[in-house]
């Protein structure tokens, strides 16, 4: 099971030159490690208990981005952000990324840190055009996003779940 998976890290690290999409990578691993894992022990109720759980977890978190990019495609398709993106009236970089962090922050305090890390990431997608600055807003967002679900008397709402 060890020399399945250290190959399919290799093959996720070495996805160019392999023309293989990680995402199959890490599949195909997964199945594998989990049959051997299944195949290898004697009792094979308690690795399916185990491999529910798991995969119900993964499933419950696939279900909930499923539900908030729905939400976040509904409110840009109807203009939405145009609002808080109206109300945004500098071209400093510097500045802007104060102001997004700073809205980041308060917003995943009342909300969830996932859903307002997807809705700030989709404001700043029409807010930015240039790719690096994009990734550079998103990495600050991710940041903003746990450090405020922290900082909230409410906690994380996942991290309870």
């Amino acid at each position: 099971m060890i020399l399945v998976f250290v190959l399919g890290y290799v093959a996720i690290a070495f996805e160019h030159p392999l023309k293989l999409n990680k995402a199959a990578s890490a599949l195909i691993t997964g199945v594998l490690c989990w049959t051997i894992y299944m195949l290898q022990s004697d009792a094979t109720h308690t690795v399916s208990e185990e491999l529910l759980l798991h995969v119900g977890e993964i499933s419950s978190i696939l279900f909930f981005l499923l539900g908030a990019m729905t939400i976040v495609e509904l409110i840009d398709s109807h203009d939405g952000f145009d609002i808080i993106t109206q109300k945004i009236k500098t071209s400093n970089k510097a500045t802007l990324l104060l102001i997004i962090t700073a809205l980041t922050f308060f917003l995943s305090a009342l909300l969830d840190n996932l859903t307002t890390a997807i809705v700030m990431t989709s404001l700043c997608s029409k807010i930015l055009s240039n790719k690096e600055d994009r990734l550079w807003f998103a990495g600050m967002i991710v940041i903003a996003a746990n450090a405020g679900g922290a900082w909230s008397p409410l906690g994380d709402v996942l991290m309870r779940a």
